[in-house]
C-alpha cells in the first residue's frame, strides 16, 4: 500500500484543476497560499490593493488560452483586454493601463495575428486603457494552441468605495447586470460545430464604464464580481462561504435568453455554472437596489440587469434556487471544469 508522501507525489494536474471550481479552490489553497501567501494576496480578490504616496491602485494579472482563438462575438484579443479591465473595475478601481504578453505557435496565419490585435486595440480604446508594454514569444508547432495572452493591469481605486464580502447583511439584494452564460456557450458551441445552428453570441465586453455608473451614484454597494469560471454559482457559493449567510435566488428572476438555455440543454450544462465574460454580480442594500438596477439599465452593457435575489440569514450557509415550479434545490460551485479553454 503506497504512503500519504506517495501518493501525493503520483498526483497529476487535470483540466478541472483551472476550471475556476472546487478543485481550482483547492488547488490554491494546498498547493500555492501555504509557499506564496502574503496580506496583499491572501484575499484572494479580483485584484490587489496597494498604497502608494499618491493613495491607492488596484494590480491584476491573467492568462487566456481560449480555443478556439476567434468565435462569435469576440476573440483571444478582446477577452485578454476586457478580462483584465473587469478585474480591476470589480474591485473599485479605474482600469489605467494594461500589459499584454504574446506567445505565438509558429504556423500561425499572419491574418489571423493581425485581426486579434486590432480586436484588442479596439477593446483598449472602448476601455480607455493604454497598453503601455508588452512581449512576444514564438514557440514550435504543435507546442500551444495558436496562441496564448498574458496581461497585467493597473487602476486607480476611486475615493470612497469599500467594497468587501465583510460589509454583506442579510436582507441586501443581489443584481446580475444582463444575460448570464453566453461567452461559454458561444465559445463552446463554436468549438463543436453549432455556430451556425444558433445566433449566440459571446458577452465579452469592458465593464468599467457600466460599473463606474453603478459606483458613482452613492448607492450602498457592497461587493462587485465578474461570474467568469464557476460561472454564477461559483460567484454565490463564494458569498455563502465568505459570509457565512445563505443566498436565495429565484429562477425565473435569472436573465437567459432563450438561445443559451437552449444551447445549453443540448449541450447537457447548467447554465448558473457557465462563464461570463461581460456580466457582473453585485451585493446592494434593499432600499439602493431600484437606484443600481435603474443605473445599470440605461447602459448599452447592462439593458438586461435584473434582481435574482437576496441573503439570508438560514443556516447552514448555502445557495438555494427557488425553482420556476416553486422547489428548491441546492446550488453549488462546480468541481471543476465543464467548459475547458473558454477564457
Amino acid at each position: 500500500m503506497s504512503t500519504p508522501t506517495e501518493t501525493s507525489q503520483d498526483e497529476k494536474i487535470v483540466l478541472a484543476h483551472g476550471g475556476g471550481g472546487e478543485l481550482t479552490r483547492r488547488l490554491v489553497a494546498e498547493r500555492i497560499m501555504p509557499k506564496l501567501g502574503n496580506k496583499l494576496l491572501n484575499p484572494l480578490t479580483d485584484s490587489a490593493v496597494l498604497t502608494t504616496n499618491k493613495g491607492q491602485i488596484s494590480f491584476t494579472t491573467d492568462a487566456y488560452v481560449v480555443q478556439p482563438l476567434e468565435f462569435p462575438g469576440g476573440d483571444i484579443g478582446r477577452l485578454a483586454v476586457c478580462g483584465t479591465v473587469n478585474d480591476l473595475a470589480v474591485m473599485g478601481a479605474f482600469p489605467k493601463v494594461i500589459s499584454l504578453a504574446l506567445v505565438i505557435e509558429e504556423g500561425l496565419s499572419l491574418s489571423v495575428l493581425d485581426r486579434i490585435v486590432d480586436s484588442i486595440a479596439d477593446a483598449a480604446k472602448e476601455a480607455e486603457v493604454i497598453v503601455a508594454t508588452g512581449d512576444t514569444k514564438v514557440i514550435e508547432h504543435r507546442q500551444g494552441d495558436g496562441m496564448t495572452i498574458t496581461t497585467a493591469g493597473v487602476g486607480e481605486m476611486l475615493e470612497g468605495i469599500e467594497l468587501s464580502t465583510e460589509r454583506i447583511t442579510p436582507g441586501d439584494v443581489i443584481i446580475v447586470t444582463g444575460n448570464i452564460a453566453d461567452h461559454g456557450l458561444a465559445v463552446m458551441s463554436a468549438r463543436e460545430g453549432l455556430a451556425f445552428e444558433t445566433e449566440l453570441e459571446s458577452d465579452v465586453a469592458p465593464l468599467n464604464h457600466l460599473i463606474g455608473g453603478m459606483l458613482k451614484q452613492g448607492a450602498e454597494l457592497k461587493f462587485l464580481r465578474d461570474p467568469t469560471r464557476g460561472g454564477l454559482a461559483g460567484v454565490l457559493a463564494d458569498l455563502a462561504e465568505d459570509t457565512g449567510y445563505s443566498v436565495e435566488i429565484e429562477e425565473d428572476k435569472i436573465p437567459v435568453s432563450r438561445i443559451a438555455r437552449h444551447t445549453a440543454e443540448l449541450l447537457g450544462l447548467d447554465v448558473l455554472t457557465v462563464a461570463n465574460e461581460g456580466k457582473c454580480v453585485a451585493v446592494v442594500s434593499e432600499h439602493d437596489a431600484d437606484r443600481v438596477l435603474k443605473t445599470c439599465c440605461e447602459h448599452r452593457y447592462g439593458k438586461n440587469a435584473a434582481v435574482i435575489g437576496r441573503i439570508t440569514e438560514s443556516a447552514p450557509p448555502l445557495v438555494e434556487l427557488i425553482t420556476r415550479s416553486g422547489g428548491r434545490r441546492l446550488v453549488q460551485r462546480p468541481y471543476g471544469e465543464e467548459l475547458p479553454r473558454i477564457c
